[in-house]
């Protein structure tokens, strides 16, 4: 254990920005530029500590040692930089330094009002999710579970009409107060347990906490109770069926909250909490020898009833997925889905389907954030957030929706992307343990296939359907799922998933062609930040830029993007998609992230032996159950648990 102060200053670099950039607020370029130093700041504290994490050390910074104050009794305010925090720090530090960028164009491309306020809560987001990564007991952690549930609703709630209250209003019962009250309640357990056996400790612990698990043979319904609380406060942010609505809710925030926030930072956060419970408070070995008594089953370990839960969420809400015709809400229950993949693998208890879980962490956040920054480009560019308007779209926007192609891939665990490697070391440890475990095994193989179910159509309609002639509706065809018939010129009113019936002539616009206004502030890039909102020199001749009358009224009735404004409209204008080049179909701010993600993706996907995340999932793995993994793929699990409880 080596004291530093880095662990610290990870956290309170981004709460430092939040100063500056408010200082900074009649100064847009000065402003998002707070945010990218933050972001790399931030980042390089996290790396510098990594090469001594891979070689054994961990970074501790305490309060009671640094200032002589006693947070509570026997419970001590710290940070730890250890393998699992790091890589949970790593990533989200990283994912930040591209969506600074991201955000920038995004906010600018929309003229998006209250952009200082959304820099400074993105900051402090970051740095909440970087107090969860690093904290080292069960009480630091959920002051800053709490503190992130904060500081995003205003992020959530950004539009401020009563969409957005009402999902902000939400998300603050689900993840504060529901979240909250369930996490308080397993951290108070654990404290009055391991205050029965001697000193009262939340202190995470590498196999799980010792004296927790001398506490569970004296009173192990307490200890059962303990796990399913923790379990459920942190299943709320990993939005685990029934605790998921919230997710889906919470997309009428700017696509890069919906981004990085919740394909990463927010939802990753619950994840994370879920690894460290199973990994080191209760252990995989007390986890799997405190058994339930089921009646008409008989006794099973803790880990199946949170392995079923797992299950039924990610085959329920890809099933969801195929009926959503809104792309954010189908994107918003793929993470719903893709989350649960990572608590069915740690819940398995297998070495492989941990190591598994655990990379699927950066294999999903890569390939989803790619997948929200592509939806978020489309928004920017054309007003287009429905399926069943995005007809062709793939000829204006041809570097997107390939990128979006590449997320779709890695989501359905297609090789070469990250979303392979993953899923199919957790199928390894379904398919080793074997017996009622292929049922495991076999809810990943059919999520797999409704990913492509779902995603797919988007791809197919982007590229290989046309304006005039397409199949406008979800996957799904019946009465709850969404349209019946292909919108056309004289067909009747349609409506999409809920959506008020709308003529989709009325929804033809200028939005490829039609110049903005002029900004106020006078920006060092991007001047004009949306390429749609500027005339196009390159347009075809024969492109009809007459029928572009209503389009000041087009920009003037999406201002806060609201999903029913988009959907009246959105999709292509009268002559349909202009055709662009990869390199004029938005702004570079937008454009570059949404390349380099999807590349790191790939990049995961096809070096996975030397990707820093597979070789400290690894290390992770090989702490918990204190062998190399090598010997623990070979090893029986009852043998390798009962190595864990000695």
């Amino acid at each position: 254990m080596v004291e530093d102060i880095r662990p610290l200053a990870a956290v309170l670099v981004s709460a430092v920005a939040i100063a500056l950039i408010v200082a900074s607020h009649r100064r847009p370029n000065l402003r998002e530029g707070w945010s990218v130093v933050a972001a790399l700041a931030k980042f390089g504290i996290v790396a510098s500590m990594l090469p001594a994490v891979m070689g054994g050390d961990v970074f501790k910074w305490s309060l009671k040692e640094s200032t002589g104050i006693q947070f509570l009794p026997g419970i001590d305010f710290a940070l730890r930089a250890d393998p699992l925090g790091i890589f949970f720090a790593l990533l989200a530090s990283f994912l930040w330094i591209f969506t600074s960028f991201y955000a920038t164009g995004y906010m600018r491309g929309l003229d998006e009002h209250s952009q200082t306020r959304f820099f400074a809560s993105f900051a402090a987001s970051l740095s909440a999710a970087v107090g969860i990564a690093f904290a080292a007991n069960l009480v630091t952690i959920f002051v800053f579970y709490e503190l992130l549930s904060l500081v995003t609703y205003p992020l959530v709630a950004h539009n401020e009409d009563n969409e957005a209250r009402i999902a902000g209003r939400k998300y603050l019962t689900y993840t504060f107060f529901g979240g909250g009250v369930f996490l308080l309640a397993g951290t108070v357990m654990v404290y009055w347990l391991t205050n029965q056996v001697g000193t009262p400790t939340t202190a995470f612990e590498a196999g799980g906490m010792e004296a927790l698990a001398t506490a569970a043979q004296a009173e192990p319904v307490y200890a059962q109770a303990a796990f399913f609380l923790l379990i459920a406060g942190f299943g709320v942010k990993a939005a685990l069926m029934p605790l998921h609505s919230w997710l889906a809710d919470a997309m009428v925030a700017p696509t890069p909250v919906s981004g990085l926030l919740h394909a990463v930072a927010v939802v990753k956060s619950g994840a994370f909490g879920i690894a460290r419970v199973i990994l080191e408070v209760h252990g995989p070995g007390l986890i799997h020898d405190l058994p339930l008594d089921v009646p008409g089953i008989g006794e099973v370990g803790l880990n199946i009833p949170v392995a079923v839960v797992a299950a039924f969420t990610l085959t329920a809400a890809s099933i969801i997925a195929m009926r959503k015709d809104h792309l954010k809400r189908r994107l918003a229950y793929s993470t719903t889905a893709q989350l649960s993949y990572i608590v069915l693998g740690l819940s398995m208890l297998h070495p492989a389907a941990m190591a598994g879980a655990l990379f699927h962490i950066p294999a999903h956040a890569f390939a989803k954030l790619t997948l929200f920054f592509c939806a978020g480009a489309i928004h920017v560019e054309t007003h287009t957030d429905y399926i069943s308007e995005m007809a062709g779209i793939g000829k204006r926007m041809p570097l997107t929706m390939t990128a979006f192609t590449v997320g779709a891939a890695g989501m359905a665990g297609l090789p070469p992307i990250a979303g392979f490697v993953s899923k199919f070391y957790m199928l390894i440890g379904a398919g080793v343990v074997g017996g009622s475990y292929w049922l495991f095994a076999a809810a990943l193989l059919l999520s797999a296939v409704l990913n492509i179910g779902y995603l797919w159509p988007v791809v197919y309609t982007a590229f290989f359907e046309s304006e005039d002639r397409h199949d406008a509706k979800p996957v799904l065809e019946f009465p709850r799922g969404g349209l019946f018939r292909s919108y056309g010129g004289d067909e009747d009113p349609v409506a999409a998933d809920g959506g008020e019936p709308t003529d989709r002539t009325d929804a033809a616009d200028a939005s490829d062609s039609e110049p903005a206004a002029e900004e106020e502030f006078e920006y060092a890039v991007d001047q004009n930040p949306s390429d749609h909102t500027v005339p196009d020199a390159d347009a075809d001749a024969d492109v009809d830029t007459d029928a572009d009358t209503d389009s000041e009224d087009h920009i003037s009735s999406v201002d806060h993007h609201g999903d029913h404004d988009d959907h009246l409209t959105g999709g292509p204008p009268a002559a349909g998609w202009q055709r662009r080049s990869p390199f004029a179909e938005s702004t570079w701010l937008m454009l570059a992230p949404i390349a380099v993600i999807a590349t790191g993706a790939i990049v995961l996907g096809i070096g996975p032996d030397y990707a820093v995340f597979l070789e400290l999932a690894f290390r992770i793995v090989e702490d918990v159950f204190g062998m190399p993994f090598e010997d623990l793929i070979d090893t029986p699990l009852e043998e390798a648990l009962t190595g864990v409880n000695d």
